[in-house]
């Protein structure tokens, strides 16, 4: 049994003109392509299909929160994520899914997968650096920032102290090269 039969979209019975299609994500679509990097998620996608007469413009757009742990202190958090995408779909002889913005599918096809794109898209707008909100603003409190803060390098007045005691041997090897 498809797994993704809700998102199959039957273009063949729609007339010529632009379709509303609306979808609520959620971790279960996820499982389809067994990706568990999301603790929970609530994404609104909204799909507008044209259908014209030799193709079909399909223009997608989400937006929502996904539940994933900082990459600093592993707390988890709600990333707030949104994006758009475009696809065209055209006919020809053979199924081809080469360029990202153009689907070709066989003349005998009458419907359309579109859990592929949705799931690509969403990912893809997740970024790749995840850092908690409470760590930029300063008002999260964990052990690991407190042990990171702890750690961080400080400036080393040490190093003027050694500029100026200079062993006067270098001194005498300086005179030799301004002596001549």
């Amino acid at each position: 049994m498809n797994k993704t039969k809700e998102y199959l979209i039957p273009f063949i019975g729609l007339k010529l003109g632009k379709h509303h299609f609306e979808y609520q994500i959620n971790n279960k679509f996820f499982e389809i392509f067994d990706y568990n990097e999301f603790q929970n998620s609530d994404i609104k996608v909204n799909l507008v299909l044209e259908k014209k007469s030799t193709m079909l413009e399909l223009a997608f757009k989400h937006k929502g929160t996904v539940n994933v742990p900082c990459d600093l202190t592993s707390e988890d958090f709600d990333l707030p994520i949104k994006g758009k995408m475009n696809l065209i779909v055209r006919f020809g002889e053979a199924f081809n899914n080469d360029n990202e913005e153009l689907l070709i599918l066989p003349h005998g096809e009458f419907e359309i997968d579109i859990a592929q794109y949705i799931y690509e898209m969403i990912v893809l707008s997740v970024p790749l650096r995840r850092v908690h909100p409470g760590v930029k603003d300063g008002s999260l409190k964990t052990e690991a920032l407190t042990k990171l803060k702890e750690l961080a390098v400080k400036e080393k007045k040490e190093e003027k102290k050694e500029e100026e005691n200079i062993d006067p041997r270098w001194d005498k090897l300086k005179q030799l090269l301004t002596d001549k």
